[in-house]
């Protein structure tokens, strides 16, 4: 089985913004007119580089679309992606959807790191949608995000279907037949904010330790 490895720059639109907290964000173009005497200047964040593992690829240029088989595994900064198929397709008007779905027994997993607060926040489901225009990702089927910090795991969402909206970093759960609750129900379980602070300090501590030796 061939293992196809694609790297893609910075500034490709089509695969630029694709799932979970992966979405592009295109650098702002630069202002023509001099800057005020005293004003600073901010560069703008460059954006990561996407590379994506994958046994083959589809590309048709008429529809602007990508098709990812096997054993996918996206990686974008510090957000990675690993299903069984990923589509990525953008329409006339330049908006970006991405699907990523799992064979039968599999989930397509979604881990973004947050290093600066010591978490990472783990995503699975049996499909996952990115929606451009709404920036917002959807895991459906056996849905399960979970937040941890130092390495433990502090809150846990599960159900039918689980949305993450980037633009206010909020969340919103629906029960269903295929929930990852029992009942078919949504179940939210939230650490109180003193313990994963907690967490976040002590973290730090023993980080501050280590460069100390």
């Amino acid at each position: 089985m061939t293992d196809f490895r694609i790297r893609i720059a910075p500034t490709t639109r089509l695969l630029g913004a694709m799932l979970l907290m992966a979405s592009a964000v295109a650098p702002a173009a630069a202002d023509p007119k001099p800057a005020a005497a005293g004003a600073s200047k901010t560069a703008p964040a460059e954006e990561p580089t996407t590379t994506i593992l994958s046994d083959t690829l589809h590309y048709d240029d008429v529809k602007k679309q990508s098709v990812f088989t096997g054993n996918v595994n996206m990686t974008r900064g510090l957000m990675t992606l690993t299903s069984d198929n990923l589509e990525m397709r953008e329409d006339a008007a330049g908006n970006q959807y991405g699907t990523a779905t799992a064979n039968k027994g599999k989930v397509v997993t979604i881990r973004q790191e947050r290093p600066e607060t010591f978490e990472l926040i783990e995503g699975k489901g049996l499909r996952a949608e990115y929606d451009g225009t709404k920036s917002t990702f959807d895991l459906i089927g056996q849905a399960v995000v979970v937040r941890y910090v130092c390495g433990k795991p502090f809150d846990t969402i599960r159900g039918d279907r689980v949305r993450y909206n980037e633009k206010s970093g909020t969340y919103e759960a629906q029960g269903g037949p295929n929930s990852s609750a029992a009942g078919g129900r949504v179940r939210s379980v939230a650490e109180p904010r003193a313990k994963s602070d907690a967490a976040v300090a002590e973290c730090r501590k023993q980080q501050e330790s280590k460069k100390g030796r």
